[in-house]
């Protein structure tokens, strides 16, 4: 996933499943808290 402005890149894995410390990490790299990740789901 890429935003070029402000720059920002963060890598996705294409599972299934993700292990949960791995999605956490991912939606750190995002910028967005967990609370904030779950309200956009």
């Amino acid at each position: 996933m890429r935003r070029d402005d402000p720059f920002s890149q963060l890598v996705a894995p294409n599972h299934k499943e993700l292990d949960r410390c791995t999605l956490r990490s991912i939606i750190r790299q995002s910028g967005l808290s967990v609370d904030e990740f779950i309200k956009l789901l």
